[in-house]
């Protein structure tokens, strides 16, 4: 990602004293709406709750965001393509929740994406979610095959909603059975969205839907209201592909 600054609109710096951030509805199309701060857990769920999260290169200030529009999946529409329902019923693979999140999290920080320069997800953004995985906000979704684990992802999980934060594979269709596998737990659980923060070409393939600042807002409001799954580790989910779901 490229750090920028809207020089039309005032970026508001945040104090390291205080975890107050301005309105995201004031934020800019691109969605810049801080900068500043810190990584500690307080501020970071202060954040979600809100529907702000960071992303910055490691060089620059922790940069706050909440773009316009919003991508978003509904749980019970994640989109199964035929060849992807025969990958899901071949069954040689295993999934598991929050067994390994350090090594999905370093995984997801090695992943190369075209046209970023180096990773964004640097060691204090692997330490910050750490501290939110070792508190019971933060879960991984594994998926190993033979043994080896090949495709995953991470994210915050607070009141209706699952702000997703990265995904990784290292073989075909690893990071889609772990986002089969979070939907299904998801909707089971009563949850009513996924944040997937900025838009991107598979997610769309994927059933993911954009929606304005505005509504998405609205939504997250209302999810907040909800109780998802007690806070703490996610190890007892079991999951199963099963035809249907």
């Amino acid at each position: 990602m490229e750090s920028i600054f809207d020089e039309d609109r005032f970026i508001s710096p945040l104090s390291r004293f205080s975890h107050a951030f301005p309105d995201p509805r004031d934020a800019g199309k691109e969605g810049l709406l801080a900068y500043g701060g810190d990584l500690e857990p307080n501020r970071l769920l202060s954040a979600y709750r809100q529907g702000i999260f960071p992303w910055y290169n490691p060089d620059d200030p922790i940069l706050w965001w909440s773009p316009d529009p919003r991508l978003v999946l509904f749980p019970k529409d994640l989109k199964l393509s035929r060849s992807f329902r025969r990958v899901l019923r071949n069954r040689d693979y295993h999934v598991d929740f929050d067994r390994d999140f350090e090594a999905v999290i370093r995984a997801c920080s090695d992943v190369y994406r075209p046209g970023q320069r180096g990773t964004w997800l640097g060691e204090e953004m692997i330490e910050a979610y750490g501290r939110l995985h070792e508190m019971g906000w933060a879960h991984s979704v594994e998926v190993r095959m033979g043994g080896e684990l090949v495709g995953g992802l991470y994210g915050v999980a607070m009141g209706g909603a699952f702000f997703g934060e990265s995904m990784f594979t290292t073989r075909s269709d690893g990071s889609k059975i772990a986002l089969k596998a979070l939907s299904d737990v998801l909707t089971e659980s009563g949850y009513d969205l996924i944040d997937c923060q900025v838009t991107t070409p598979h997610l769309l393939r994927w059933g993911a839907v954009e929606l304005p600042r505005e509504r998405f807002l609205d939504r997250l409001e209302k999810a907040m209201e909800k109780r998802g799954r007690p806070i703490g580790r996610w190890t007892d989910l079991n999951w199963e592909y099963r035809d249907g779901r």
